[in-house]
């Protein structure tokens, strides 16, 4: 850390980065860092990937304080006895700026340290008060090549891992939506009631700092491209409705999402090299049937997942017939799980909009 920590505190150090699926966003910190007197925060996409990471990170230290009363009291005995008290961490920089941009990185980190910084009080469990200067941020460095470590205020800390009420989110959403705007509606979308809620055109146009002249087009240039977004990308996602100069927004669950169930999947894949040299052997697959199935295997992780789960199939229906699956080669084996991956594809959103965009692997 640089020599403007000696004046500070550090009580504990995240020194191991954590990939959660998911991660868990305090109400308490999203009204008071991401939005502000129902506004939402115009914070930058590289700079919400931090706090993604930093949240992921922190993950198991999060607790509900009716669940854990006693780590409430453990919390302030730890981080709430001194002014001036941090945790120090470290994030990948490609975690932050996917193309390795280390303008971007800078950018991102810059921002975090200037936005809502200033002196913030808090009260520990014996009454004192305990004073912090900065902003969710402080005193980003180089120490190691490819991180960048930082400090938190343990006043904003308090805020991520004590979490009475919150809401999920994907944590790979800030990677596969570069919309500010679009990731701060999702958050916003998980804290509203699944009834729905309705609002002005007015309101919605403060709330997300824009400046759309009707609500047509509020609907038709921003609703809907993020609705096509949270339809890829999330497992909730929304209906709305344009009545009156009035906009609906209802809250549902993505029942077509399957990036998640990817997610959870990629690291049993088996190796791409390994597993279609398996298959080929084991199948009598040969160099030429072999053209077709490799490209589309390794082609994308969602047609790799089509792919298996459509062997698993093979596998289950050939047990249930009482067939070695070794008795189907080649060709043969190719057609089965061909005919296998059609019928799977089509229960898909994809597959209901695009009938025969199945992949070819014969």
């Amino acid at each position: 850390m640089s020599a403007d920590n000696q004046n500070k505190i550090i009580r504990k150090i995240f020194d191991s980065e954590k990939k959660q699926d998911r991660i868990r966003i305090g109400n308490t910190f999203f009204d008071e860092f991401l939005f502000e007197n129902q506004q939402i925060a115009d914070i930058p996409i590289n700079a919400l990937r931090v706090i993604f990471n930093i949240i992921s990170t922190i993950s198991s230290e999060q607790f509900r304080p009716e669940d854990r009363p006693q780590q409430l009291t453990l919390f302030d005995e730890e981080f709430e006895t001194e002014n001036n008290t941090f945790v120090a961490m470290k994030i990948r920089n490609n975690r932050i700026s996917p193309s390795n941009s280390t303008k971007q990185v800078i950018a991102a980190y810059e921002f975090l340290v200037k936005f809502r910084m200033g002196w913030y009080k808090s009260i520990n469990a014996k009454g004192k008060e305990i004073k912090t200067f900065g902003g969710l941020i402080s005193t980003p460095s180089y120490d190691q090549r490819g991180y960048t470590s930082f400090l938190i205020s343990t006043y904003w800390l308090k805020k991520l891992v004590v979490i009475p009420e919150y809401n999920y989110v994907l944590y790979n959403l800030v990677y596969h939506i570069p919309n500010n705007k679009h990731i701060l509606f999702a958050i916003w979308l998980s804290k509203i009631p699944q009834t729905g809620i309705t609002l002005k055109l007015s309101t919605m146009n403060k709330k997300f700092g824009l400046n759309y002249k009707t609500s047509n087009d509020f609907c038709k240039l921003f609703l809907k491209p993020l609705r096509n977004n949270l339809n890829t990308y999330n497992n909730l996602s929304f209906q709305y409705k344009n009545q009156n100069g009035y906009i609906f927004i209802t809250p549902i669950q993505n029942k077509t999402f399957i990036g998640f169930e990817i997610e959870n999947k990629k690291e049993n894949i088996p190796n791409d090299t390994y597993r279609l040299n398996y298959l080929r052997k084991r199948f009598k697959i040969s160099e030429e049937e072999m053209i077709q199935f490799s490209f589309q295997y390794t082609k994308a992780p969602s047609t790799k997942i089509l792919i298996e789960s459509a062997y698993k199939e093979f596998v289950k229906n050939c047990r249930l017939k009482k067939i070695k699956t070794y008795e189907f080669e080649g060709k043969e084996f190719l057609r089965q799980i061909q005919e296998i991956i059609i019928v799977q594809y089509r229960q898909t959103k994809a597959g209901k909009l695009l009938p025969n965009g199945y992949p070819l692997i014969l």
